[in-house]
């Protein structure tokens, strides 16, 4: 008999924090991400992280990467969310890049005032940033000069605008948190990987090499900036995943006994937003697998990419809520299986389509889907979900990655396409293989009049998906998550 809920193994936590301290030498070294809500209320940072309960003097043994400050990067960029164009916009169309650069310099220099009474030296704080901002704007100006030229690819250009202005955000954060901690009697380190003082050309990896060679993390609290500069751009591959990029590489860097990643909510059994915060249970404790899954439905306690070389370097994570200092978090393992059978998350995303491709010819033929596979590459889509059967192969995929352009490459290659506006929804855990959990799944949705159009589930059992209409993602979400995680059901 499974017990259905979310908890932990205290043991295995021990265990495993024992075992690391131990292959440390005895050494507690850790790296720690805040994210960018978490930075903007960096009097509770100073409160419930870097101070807490310690000690005079003991503050130090961590690196901190630091994300910038809530929206600094959206409007740098472009906000990740509804899309609204930024500086980097501007400069695209070559625009009044000028203009839109100055008016995120004033948003920068009115945050900066935010931290006045926890020890920030305004003057100090305002010229950094207003230099550093002056020089990525000369930057601006040569790269747009050598657009006007035509002589050089566009697209490497733009990639590197696009780096220029990411970076502001993260030396910002981590220039004031430095003289914060400094002004606190705290000795603290500026790692500054943004690379604008040097046109040395290294990757990503020698970079950090060389930033953190030599400094005594045992007498100081490193902060470095969650932006790195390296030849081969962090933003290619990850884009706005590149702070959590900067925070692996570090971690496997140190050789760090754990990576902690503070945000402003915990790791939960469902979206307190959705379900109410008295109804998200802290996880507890997972594995890296059950993360991926979360991650590719859009529930990132961090990117896949990112989290894989502190994997394979057996290093765990950690996810803390800053807010609640006191909690221990979400701890995340290679190994990590539950006693017993329980649903840990229940997650999902309101904001997908399904594409249905249907054709009579596809029944036996070997390779159906090869070509419905290189025009999705072409396009760079990946899909969330994928069932089949005789004649069909439907997909879940992000709303924002549809495009007519796509639509109609299909239509020309298949007999019938199909778009349908729909929801995905995800039950998951480290340990959810037990006859009934299925069945029971389905039967609390059609006891709450929600009907499944498609289900997929690998061969692991960590990830049950049903697509749904959207109307019905919360009321399923709250009913799954009630009976799966906050009551507690045995099969």
């Amino acid at each position: 008999m499974g017990e259905w809920g979310c908890g932990g193994n205290e043991a295995l936590d021990n265990t495993i924090f024992l075992c690391i301290l131990i292959s440390n030498g005895g050494l507690m070294l850790t790296v720690e991400k805040i994210g960018g809500v978490s930075m903007s209320k960096f009097q509770d940072v100073l409160k419930n992280i870097i101070i807490g309960n310690r000690e005079e003097g003991d503050y130090y043994n961590r690196i901190f990467v630091v994300s910038a400050y809530e929206d600094v990067t959206n409007w740098l960029l472009e906000h990740k969310r509804t899309g609204e164009p930024g500086v980097y916009a501007k400069f695209v169309e070559q625009g009044n890049y000028d203009q839109a650069l100055e008016s995120v310099c004033e948003k920068l220099l009115k945050i900066n005032r935010n931290f006045i009474d926890i020890g920030l030296e305004l003057e100090i704080a305002d010229n950094f940033i207003k230099n550093r901002i002056q020089e990525a704007r000369n930057y601006l100006h040569n790269m747009a000069n050598v657009l006007a030229s035509g002589y050089l690819d566009k697209d490497s250009i733009l990639l590197a605008a696009r780096e220029v202005l990411a970076s502001i955000g993260e030396a910002h954060s981590a220039f004031n948190s430095v003289n914060i901690l400094q002004n606190n009697n705290i000795n603290s380190t500026f790692v500054d990987l943004c690379g604008f003082d040097d046109s040395e050309l290294l990757s990503i990896d020698q970079r950090i090499h060389k930033k953190l060679k030599g400094i005594d993390f045992s007498k100081t609290l490193a902060v470095a900036t969650g932006y790195t500069k390296g030849t081969e751009g962090i933003m290619r591959e990850f884009d706005r995943g590149y702070s959590e990029v900067t925070f692996s590489k570090i971690a496997v860097e140190v050789g760090a006994t754990e990576a902690v990643i503070h945000k402003e909510f915990h790791l939960s059994s469902a979206d307190p937003e959705v379900v109410g915060e008295d109804k998200a249970i802290p996880v507890g404790y997972t594995n890296f697998n059950v993360a991926d899954q979360l991650a590719d439905i859009g529930m990132e306690a961090i990117h896949p990419k990112a989290s894989k070389p502190i994997e394979m370097a057996g290093i765990s994570i950690r996810v803390k809520n800053t807010f609640e200092p006191e909690h221990e978090g979400t701890l995340i393992t290679k190994d990590y299986v539950g006693e017993k059978s329980r649903v840990e998350v229940i997650s999902g995303s309101d904001k997908v389509v399904v594409i249905e491709v249907h054709d009579p010819l596809m029944v036996g033929t070997v390779g159906a889907d090869l070509e419905l596979m290189e025009i999705f590459k072409k396009y760079g889509i990946s899909y969330i979900l994928k069932a089949t059967d005789a004649n069909s192969i439907s997909m879940v995929i992000w709303e924002k990655d549809l495009s007519d352009e796509m639509v109609n490459k299909l239509k020309e290659k298949y007999y019938r396409i199909t778009v349908k506006k729909v929801a995905v929804l995800c039950v998951v855990g480290t340990n959810i293989a037990s006859p009934g959990i299925l069945e029971k799944t389905t039967k609390l949705l059609a006891d709450n009049k929600v009907n499944v159009e498609c289900v997929s589930q690998s061969l692991q059992q960590v990830n049950m998906q049903f697509v749904i209409s959207r109307e019905d993602y919360k009321k399923a979400v709250i009913a799954l998550n009630n009976a799966l995680c906050v009551e507690g059901h045995e099969i």
